[in-house]
Protein backbone atom coordinates (compact mmCIF):
# COMPACT_ATOMS: atom_id res chain seq x y z
CA UNK A 1 0.00 0.00 0.00
CA UNK A 2 1.62 3.23 -0.82
CA UNK A 3 1.96 5.61 2.11
CA UNK A 4 1.81 9.01 1.58
CA UNK A 5 4.79 11.05 3.15
CA UNK A 6 6.15 14.20 2.40
CA UNK A 7 9.98 15.98 1.96
CA UNK A 8 10.73 16.21 5.13
CA UNK A 9 10.18 12.30 5.95
CA UNK A 10 6.86 12.79 7.99
CA UNK A 11 3.41 10.60 6.84
CA UNK A 12 0.19 10.92 6.83
CA UNK A 13 -2.31 8.17 8.04
CA UNK A 14 -4.81 10.77 9.26
CA UNK A 15 -7.09 12.66 7.92
CA UNK A 16 -9.70 15.59 9.42
CA UNK A 17 -12.73 16.32 7.03
CA UNK A 18 -14.49 19.12 7.49
CA UNK A 19 -18.05 18.71 6.78
CA UNK A 20 -19.63 22.38 7.48
CA UNK A 21 -18.59 25.63 8.44
CA UNK A 22 -21.90 26.05 10.40
CA UNK A 23 -21.85 25.76 13.82
CA UNK A 24 -24.82 26.92 16.45
CA UNK A 25 -21.94 27.76 18.92
CA UNK A 26 -20.94 31.38 19.44
CA UNK A 27 -17.36 30.59 21.59
CA UNK A 28 -15.72 33.75 22.35
CA UNK A 29 -12.47 32.62 20.38
CA UNK A 30 -13.91 31.21 17.57
CA UNK A 31 -17.27 32.63 16.00
CA UNK A 32 -18.46 35.22 19.03
CA UNK A 33 -20.50 36.53 16.51
CA UNK A 34 -22.17 33.53 15.69
CA UNK A 35 -21.83 31.28 12.04
CA UNK A 36 -22.59 34.00 8.89
CA UNK A 37 -23.10 31.97 5.84
CA UNK A 38 -21.08 33.74 3.00
CA UNK A 39 -23.27 32.24 0.10
CA UNK A 40 -20.55 30.14 -1.65
CA UNK A 41 -20.71 26.97 -2.86
CA UNK A 42 -22.43 24.04 -0.92
CA UNK A 43 -20.67 21.31 1.23
CA UNK A 44 -19.87 18.28 -0.07
CA UNK A 45 -22.17 16.23 -0.22
CA UNK A 46 -22.01 12.57 1.11
CA UNK A 47 -20.91 11.12 -2.65
CA UNK A 48 -18.62 13.12 -2.78
CA UNK A 49 -16.95 12.73 0.75
CA UNK A 50 -17.42 9.05 0.07
CA UNK A 51 -14.91 9.36 -3.02
CA UNK A 52 -12.91 11.64 -1.23
CA UNK A 53 -12.16 9.45 1.60
CA UNK A 54 -11.65 6.00 -0.97
CA UNK A 55 -8.97 8.36 -2.55
CA UNK A 56 -7.35 8.79 1.06
CA UNK A 57 -7.58 5.51 1.40
CA UNK A 58 -6.20 4.60 -1.74
CA UNK A 59 -2.66 6.42 -0.41
CA UNK A 60 -2.52 4.64 2.84
CA UNK A 61 -4.84 6.71 4.82
CA UNK A 62 -6.42 4.67 7.58
CA UNK A 63 -7.51 7.23 10.51
CA UNK A 64 -10.44 9.77 9.25
CA UNK A 65 -12.09 12.35 11.86
CA UNK A 66 -14.94 14.30 10.98
CA UNK A 67 -14.92 18.10 12.22
CA UNK A 68 -16.72 21.32 11.26
CA UNK A 69 -17.86 23.72 11.96
CA UNK A 70 -20.18 21.54 13.90
CA UNK A 71 -20.62 18.07 12.16
CA UNK A 72 -23.55 16.99 14.00
CA UNK A 73 -25.66 19.63 12.43
CA UNK A 74 -25.58 17.23 9.00
CA UNK A 75 -28.58 15.42 9.03
CA UNK A 76 -27.07 12.52 6.64
CA UNK A 77 -23.76 12.25 9.66
CA UNK A 78 -25.36 8.92 9.78
CA UNK A 79 -25.28 7.52 6.75
CA UNK A 80 -21.41 9.35 6.19
CA UNK A 81 -20.27 7.28 8.73
CA UNK A 82 -22.05 4.33 7.63
CA UNK A 83 -20.41 5.01 3.96
CA UNK A 84 -16.66 5.86 5.44
CA UNK A 85 -16.59 2.89 7.67
CA UNK A 86 -17.14 0.41 4.62
CA UNK A 87 -14.18 1.45 2.89
CA UNK A 88 -11.37 -0.53 3.05
CA UNK A 89 -8.30 0.05 4.67
CA UNK A 90 -10.10 2.78 7.15
CA UNK A 91 -10.01 1.36 10.59
CA UNK A 92 -10.89 4.50 12.57
CA UNK A 93 -13.20 7.37 12.82
CA UNK A 94 -13.43 9.83 14.98
CA UNK A 95 -15.89 12.79 15.49
CA UNK A 96 -14.98 16.39 17.35
CA UNK A 97 -18.40 18.02 18.17
CA UNK A 98 -19.55 20.00 20.94
CA UNK A 99 -21.61 17.43 22.06
CA UNK A 100 -25.51 19.21 22.50
CA UNK A 101 -27.47 16.47 20.29
CA UNK A 102 -24.83 13.20 22.07
CA UNK A 103 -27.86 12.52 23.87
CA UNK A 104 -30.16 12.05 20.95
CA UNK A 105 -27.87 10.42 18.28
CA UNK A 106 -24.86 9.15 19.99
CA UNK A 107 -25.76 5.50 20.17
CA UNK A 108 -26.98 6.00 16.55
CA UNK A 109 -23.46 7.32 15.27
CA UNK A 110 -21.76 4.26 16.80
CA UNK A 111 -24.07 1.85 15.61
CA UNK A 112 -22.83 3.15 12.40
CA UNK A 113 -19.45 2.96 12.77
CA UNK A 114 -17.92 5.90 14.74
CA UNK A 115 -14.79 4.80 17.01
CA UNK A 116 -13.32 7.69 18.87
CA UNK A 117 -15.45 10.42 19.66
CA UNK A 118 -13.79 14.11 20.89
CA UNK A 119 -16.48 16.50 23.10
CA UNK A 120 -15.38 20.06 23.51
CA UNK A 121 -16.16 21.50 27.11
CA UNK A 122 -14.06 24.26 28.01
CA UNK A 123 -15.35 24.32 31.55
CA UNK A 124 -16.75 21.49 33.70
CA UNK A 125 -18.41 25.00 35.46
CA UNK A 126 -21.68 25.39 33.94
CA UNK A 127 -21.96 29.08 34.64
CA UNK A 128 -18.80 29.44 32.84
CA UNK A 129 -19.21 27.13 29.64
CA UNK A 130 -22.25 29.58 29.09
CA UNK A 131 -20.08 32.31 29.16
CA UNK A 132 -17.32 31.14 27.00
CA UNK A 133 -19.78 29.51 24.08
CA UNK A 134 -23.25 31.62 24.52
CA UNK A 135 -25.50 28.60 25.34
CA UNK A 136 -27.00 27.07 28.48
CA UNK A 137 -26.59 23.22 27.11
CA UNK A 138 -23.42 22.60 29.90
CA UNK A 139 -25.75 19.53 31.41
CA UNK A 140 -26.81 18.05 28.08
CA UNK A 141 -23.13 17.57 27.21
CA UNK A 142 -22.29 16.33 30.09
CA UNK A 143 -25.57 13.81 30.10
CA UNK A 144 -23.85 12.62 26.55
CA UNK A 145 -20.40 11.73 27.44
CA UNK A 146 -21.60 9.54 30.20
CA UNK A 147 -23.98 8.03 27.93
CA UNK A 148 -20.81 7.50 25.22
CA UNK A 149 -18.64 5.98 28.18
CA UNK A 150 -21.43 3.47 27.78
CA UNK A 151 -20.80 2.37 24.43
CA UNK A 152 -17.80 0.90 23.87
CA UNK A 153 -16.10 3.66 21.99
CA UNK A 154 -11.87 3.07 21.77
CA UNK A 155 -11.34 6.64 23.05
CA UNK A 156 -13.85 9.14 24.22
CA UNK A 157 -11.86 12.67 24.71
CA UNK A 158 -12.37 16.13 25.80
CA UNK A 159 -10.99 19.30 24.46
CA UNK A 160 -10.67 22.90 26.64
CA UNK A 161 -9.19 25.91 25.22
CA UNK A 162 -6.21 27.34 27.14
CA UNK A 163 -7.52 30.77 28.18
CA UNK A 164 -5.40 33.20 30.10
CA UNK A 165 -8.22 34.84 32.81
CA UNK A 166 -11.40 32.63 32.14
CA UNK A 167 -10.74 28.81 32.91
CA UNK A 168 -7.11 28.73 33.80
CA UNK A 169 -7.45 27.40 37.79
CA UNK A 170 -10.01 24.43 36.82
CA UNK A 171 -7.11 21.67 36.76
CA UNK A 172 -7.63 20.20 40.15
CA UNK A 173 -11.24 19.84 39.37
CA UNK A 174 -9.98 18.37 36.03
CA UNK A 175 -8.16 15.83 38.26
CA UNK A 176 -10.98 14.78 40.34
CA UNK A 177 -13.39 14.62 37.12
CA UNK A 178 -10.56 12.16 35.85
CA UNK A 179 -10.42 10.24 38.88
CA UNK A 180 -12.66 7.69 38.04
CA UNK A 181 -13.39 8.18 34.40
CA UNK A 182 -11.89 6.09 31.29
CA UNK A 183 -11.52 9.30 29.05
CA UNK A 184 -8.72 11.83 28.52
CA UNK A 185 -9.35 15.58 28.35
CA UNK A 186 -7.09 17.56 25.91
CA UNK A 187 -5.90 20.98 27.34
CA UNK A 188 -5.11 23.16 23.85
CA UNK A 189 -3.47 26.13 23.50
CA UNK A 190 -5.58 29.24 22.27
CA UNK A 191 -4.15 29.51 18.67
CA UNK A 192 -4.10 32.76 16.72
CA UNK A 193 -6.47 33.03 13.53
CA UNK A 194 -7.06 35.70 11.18
CA UNK A 195 -9.68 37.72 13.07
CA UNK A 196 -9.04 37.29 16.70
CA UNK A 197 -5.92 39.35 17.55
CA UNK A 198 -7.26 41.58 20.34
CA UNK A 199 -8.79 37.77 22.04
CA UNK A 200 -5.89 36.04 21.68
CA UNK A 201 -3.74 39.13 23.36
CA UNK A 202 -5.52 38.83 26.12
CA UNK A 203 -6.19 35.64 26.96
CA UNK A 204 -3.37 33.86 25.51
CA UNK A 205 -1.61 31.27 28.10
CA UNK A 206 1.15 28.79 27.25
CA UNK A 207 0.64 25.42 27.59
CA UNK A 208 3.55 24.96 29.14
CA UNK A 209 1.63 26.11 32.17
CA UNK A 210 -0.08 22.96 32.40
CA UNK A 211 2.49 20.35 31.61
CA UNK A 212 4.60 21.77 34.30
CA UNK A 213 1.72 21.21 36.97
CA UNK A 214 1.08 18.03 35.52
CA UNK A 215 4.99 16.82 36.15
CA UNK A 216 5.00 18.17 39.62
CA UNK A 217 2.36 15.96 40.51
CA UNK A 218 4.11 12.96 39.24
CA UNK A 219 1.84 12.66 35.85
CA UNK A 220 4.06 11.12 33.28
CA UNK A 221 4.02 11.25 29.12
CA UNK A 222 2.18 8.09 27.49
CA UNK A 223 4.18 7.04 24.09
CA UNK A 224 2.45 8.27 21.53
CA UNK A 225 0.48 6.25 18.57
CA UNK A 226 1.53 6.74 15.18
CA UNK A 227 -1.98 7.33 13.53
CA UNK A 228 -2.38 9.92 17.24
CA UNK A 229 -3.61 13.60 16.89
CA UNK A 230 -0.96 16.22 18.30
CA UNK A 231 -1.72 16.00 21.96
CA UNK A 232 0.98 14.60 24.18
CA UNK A 233 -0.66 12.60 26.60
CA UNK A 234 0.27 12.21 30.50
CA UNK A 235 -0.61 9.41 32.63
CA UNK A 236 -0.92 8.55 36.47
CA UNK A 237 -1.67 5.92 38.48
CA UNK A 238 -3.94 7.21 40.79
CA UNK A 239 -6.16 8.20 38.33
CA UNK A 240 -8.20 6.47 35.34
CA UNK A 241 -8.24 9.12 32.87
CA UNK A 242 -5.54 10.51 30.94
CA UNK A 243 -4.48 14.39 30.06
CA UNK A 244 -3.18 15.72 26.68
CA UNK A 245 -1.48 18.83 26.04
CA UNK A 246 -1.56 20.22 22.50
CA UNK A 247 1.03 22.91 22.25
CA UNK A 248 1.49 24.70 18.89
CA UNK A 249 3.69 26.98 19.95
CA UNK A 250 6.06 24.64 21.20
CA UNK A 251 9.39 24.16 19.71
CA UNK A 252 9.57 21.01 17.05
CA UNK A 253 5.37 21.20 17.62
CA UNK A 254 4.86 20.35 13.50
CA UNK A 255 8.28 17.70 13.21
CA UNK A 256 5.50 15.19 14.24
CA UNK A 257 2.63 16.37 11.92
CA UNK A 258 0.76 13.63 10.94
CA UNK A 259 -2.52 14.08 9.36
CA UNK A 260 -4.31 16.74 6.09
CA UNK A 261 -7.03 18.57 6.13
CA UNK A 262 -9.80 18.82 3.66
CA UNK A 263 -12.27 21.54 4.10
CA UNK A 264 -16.01 21.14 4.30
CA UNK A 265 -16.09 22.80 -0.28
CA UNK A 266 -13.19 19.95 -0.72
CA UNK A 267 -9.94 22.14 -0.67
CA UNK A 268 -6.92 20.04 0.31
CA UNK A 269 -5.14 21.92 3.40
CA UNK A 270 -1.62 21.20 4.02
CA UNK A 271 -1.45 22.62 7.42
CA UNK A 272 -4.17 24.10 9.22
CA UNK A 273 -2.21 27.76 8.89
CA UNK A 274 -1.61 27.16 5.63
CA UNK A 275 -1.63 30.10 2.96
CA UNK A 276 -3.33 28.21 0.16
CA UNK A 277 -5.59 25.27 -0.69
CA UNK A 278 -5.68 22.70 -3.48
CA UNK A 279 -8.99 22.23 -4.92
CA UNK A 280 -9.95 18.64 -4.87
CA UNK A 281 -13.43 18.99 -5.93
CA UNK A 282 -13.85 19.22 -9.36
CA UNK A 283 -12.72 15.05 -9.06
CA UNK A 284 -14.70 14.15 -6.84
CA UNK A 285 -17.71 14.30 -9.08
CA UNK A 286 -17.63 11.32 -10.83
CA UNK A 287 -16.12 7.51 -9.86
CA UNK A 288 -13.97 7.95 -13.01
CA UNK A 289 -12.03 10.34 -11.84
CA UNK A 290 -10.71 8.49 -8.75
CA UNK A 291 -7.12 7.42 -10.27
CA UNK A 292 -6.49 11.53 -10.63
CA UNK A 293 -7.89 12.35 -7.49
CA UNK A 294 -5.40 10.13 -6.37
CA UNK A 295 -2.39 11.49 -8.36
CA UNK A 296 -3.40 15.19 -7.95
CA UNK A 297 -3.18 14.09 -3.65
CA UNK A 298 -0.21 12.10 -4.04
CA UNK A 299 1.71 14.93 -5.46
CA UNK A 300 0.81 17.98 -3.31
CA UNK A 301 2.78 16.49 -0.47
CA UNK A 302 6.02 18.84 -1.96
CA UNK A 303 4.40 21.27 -1.02
CA UNK A 304 4.14 21.30 2.75
CA UNK A 305 5.88 23.31 4.55
CA UNK A 306 8.20 22.28 7.72
CA UNK A 307 5.88 23.98 10.07
CA UNK A 308 3.45 27.10 10.67
CA UNK A 309 4.12 30.79 10.76
CA UNK A 310 2.35 31.35 14.23
CA UNK A 311 5.54 32.37 15.77
CA UNK A 312 5.97 34.91 13.40
CA UNK A 313 1.65 35.99 13.58
CA UNK A 314 1.57 34.45 10.13
CA UNK A 315 -2.38 32.78 10.50
CA UNK A 316 -2.41 31.91 7.27
CA UNK A 317 -5.65 31.88 5.32
CA UNK A 318 -7.69 30.60 8.23
CA UNK A 319 -9.96 33.36 9.60
CA UNK A 320 -11.13 31.09 12.24
CA UNK A 321 -11.01 27.55 13.30
CA UNK A 322 -14.69 26.84 12.66
CA UNK A 323 -14.13 27.42 8.84
CA UNK A 324 -11.34 24.21 8.71
CA UNK A 325 -12.36 22.28 11.93
CA UNK A 326 -8.83 23.16 14.29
Amino acid sequence: MTILTDRFGRSFPYLRLSLTQACNFRCSYCLPDGYQADGKSRFLDRDEVLRLVRAFAALGMRKIRLTGGEPSLRKDLPQIIEAIAAVPGITRIALTTNGTLLPRHVGVWRAAGLTALNVSLDSLDAQRFHAITGHDRHAEISEGVEMALGLGFDSVKLNAVLLRGVNDDELPNWLEFLRERDLAVRFIELMRTGDNADYFARHHLRAQFVEEQLVAAGWTLRQRASDAGPAREFQHPDYRGRIGIIAPYAKDFCAGCNRLRVTARGDLRLCLFGNFGIPLRPLLQSDADHETLVARIATQLHLKSAGHGLHEGNTGITPHLASIGG
